[in-house]
């Protein structure tokens, strides 16, 4: 299913006899009020690169930020940070898009700017659609709506109404999603926002398809089409070919079809933008498939399987729940102090109401005995409270130094959050166990789990010697990374060391094992080295996760080895290649899945 979901941006419309070197020569104009020229080079970028060159946007927009920072306009720089998260989602990196969103965010925040806030909400609402959560995104479209109505944004409340439409269509409530279609079409027309329009021109098409009235679709979508090519926009471009594609195949025109795929596959592998290469190659393997043509409906399966791998949309860390994270710490401890408080006058209370009881002289006699020995209890009191505090903080320390690394822990003491960071050189390492099968059939579940825990346990042993973080464990696959959270120039000898001496573990275990004639595991250990994003995920439950194509080569650099050995890839190869505690032996070129053909090495002590 192609769904099509609005970022929101500002309502400039560029005129047919506009011309983009025209913006240009308003932003290189000196003489123009900062304004004028960031408004221009914002649609420069958006006109001219945003979907046809986002590699280029992203380059252009930095250079925007770096404009209105040096001028203190803070605008401006929302409006380039903007353009930087646009750019990224466009080419679906999802993590790195919303880091942009929420930091635009912040800085609309800082100047009460309500359009500002309620166009990235929305934006935010986009990652958690793309991700699935429709209940969280639909959260934070009504929310968007809301604000965008106060702020009398007619355009935004226009564009989340597409956005909602959405939701309800994948939801599957189609009448509802075409009443906001509709919604939108008509405030958006009234402005004359031409790609507002061709969006919700696109989610009618949509309904009509789900209706299978397929010539009233085609004419919605080729409305649609026609104003993305006016606009440039060619990752939109190719979306509607997609769909149009899938609706000729729908009736039987499979030829039709196959040229309308054929055209969004070119357009979208010239983008380098994989959610579009996905929806072309899901279109041309339905086609081929209802064309009983089975070879080339397995091409383009696995060219789709591939696709999906490497989006990778799992592993995405859904980081916007960290703004909620320091929300709910604030509440707690506004809470406790509450508690306390109260405590504190219902204690006072009652201490007056019974001094008042006492007899004057009586009481002055008491108070001095009162006095004291309440000071002794308070004292007492306070010193075992301090004790039991003490006592909950280092096991609530220890507790979070158990799921985080430290630097991380502290950070997240201290801020509420942990910022997601880019490491540009980390070594993953995947284990997985070689015969677990058929120990679960001969071992009781009890001592299954028992055993993998023996292993498991040496192996977070082995990861503190050589200062490897070890990231989670999943299923019988142990996955853990040198290089980070702080950066180590000799991370990558560390990790291999690590490798080895875990294997030489699960070796030794399992020659133990087989004298004493029961089951035992052997295993493969894949490394491979390159740049990943980590960072928190979650709120409950959270941990500490990387992301990135250098886990997914990782994983199939392991599953690419053999049982007892220690498999690694070309660029952990080239790091060591002339280490003198290290022997290699090369495997060639091995063909990975979703990879290709890779160089592979196994790695031994010399």
């Amino acid at each position: 299913m192609i769904l099509v979901i609005i970022l929101s941006f500002g309502t400039f419309q560029l005129k047919a006899q506009t011309k983009l070197d025209s913006l240009y020569t308003i932003w290189q104009d000196g003489s123009e009020s900062d304004s004028v020229r960031v408004v221009a080079y914002k649609n420069y970028i958006w006109y001219g690169f945003m979907f046809s060159h986002p590699d280029s946007a992203f380059v252009l927009s930095t250079k925007l930020v770096e404009f209105s920072n040096e001028r203190n306009y803070a605008l401006g720089k929302a409006t380039g940070v903007y353009n930087q998260g646009v750019s990224h989602y466009v080419q679906s990196n999802y993590p790195k898009a919303l880091r942009y969103f929420q930091q635009c965010l912040n800085i609309y925040k800082s100047i009460n700017s309500y359009k500002g806030i309620s166009s990235s909400i929305n934006n935010i609402g986009n990652i958690y659609s793309v991700q699935g959560d429709y209940n969280k995104s639909l959260e934070l479209y009504f929310q968007s709506e809301m604000i965008a109505e106060e702020a009398q944004d007619e355009v935004g409340k226009g564009y989340v109404w597409s956005n909602i439409g959405n939701i309800y269509y994948e939801l599957g409530d189609h009448d509802r999603s075409f009443d906001y279609y509709q919604k939108s079409l008509s405030i958006l027309e009234e402005a004359g926002d031409q790609r507002g329009i061709a969006m919700a021109l696109g989610g009618i098409a949509l309904y009509y398809q789900s209706k299978e009235d397929y010539p009233v679709a085609l004419d919605y979508m080729d409305q649609c089409i026609k104003i993305f090519q006016a606009l440039d926009n060619q990752t939109e471009v190719a979306a509607g070919l997609a769909m149009v594609g899938n609706i000729h195949q729908m009736q039987g025109n499979y030829q039709v079809a196959l040229e309308n795929c054929d055209q969004a596959l070119l357009i979208a592998e010239k983008l380098k933008v994989l959610n579009r290469r996905k929806d072309a190659c899901e279109c041309l393997y339905n086609t081929y498939k209802a064309m009983g043509n089975g070879n080339q409906a397995l091409v383009y399966l696995e060219k789709l399987n591939v696709l999906s791998d490497s989006m990778n949309q799992e592993e995405i860390a859904k980081k916007l729940q960290q703004m909620e994270f320091q929300k709910e710490m604030l509440a707690d401890s506004i809470a406790t102090a509450e508690e306390k408080r109260i405590v504190e006058v219902a204690h006072q209370k009652e201490v007056r109401q019974k001094n008042r009881t006492r007899n004057i002289l009586a009481v002055s006699g008491l108070l001095a005995f009162l006095v004291a020995g309440g000071f002794y209890s308070r004292w007492r009191y306070v010193r075992k409270s301090r004790d039991i505090i003490s006592k909950e903080k280092d096991r609530s320390e220890n507790l979070l130094l158990n799921i985080l690394p430290a630097e991380i822990a502290e950070e997240l003491k201290e801020k509420g959050e942990a910022q997601a960071r880019d490491f540009e050189m980390v070594s993953i390492l995947f284990t997985d166990f070689k015969g677990f099968t058929e120990a679960s059939a001969k071992l009781s579940a009890a001592k299954l789990v028992e055993e993998i825990n023996t292993c498991f346990k040496a192996f977070d042993a082995i990861a503190g010697k050589y200062n490897v973080e070890k990231i989670k464990t999943i299923g019988d696959s142990y996955m853990a990374a040198g290089g980070l959270p702080v950066p180590d120039d000799s991370a990558t000898k560390k990790t291999v060391l690590a490798a080895l001496e875990m294997q030489a573990f699960i070796i030794d275990r399992k020659a133990s094992r087989d004298k004493e004639g029961l089951p035992a595991f052997s295993m493969r250990v894949g490394i491979h080295t390159g740049s990943v994003v980590a960072g928190i995920v979650g709120v409950k439950k959270f941990q500490y996760d990387i992301w990135g194509d250098t886990v997914n080569t990782a994983s199939r650099i392991e599953s690419n080895g053999e049982a007892g050995k220690v498999n690694i890839s070309q660029a952990t190869y080239e790091i060591l290649k002339n280490d003198p505690d290290f022997a290699f032996e090369s495997r060639g070129k091995i063909e990975a899945k979703g990879k290709g053909e890779m160089e592979m090495w196994f790695v031994s002590l010399e």
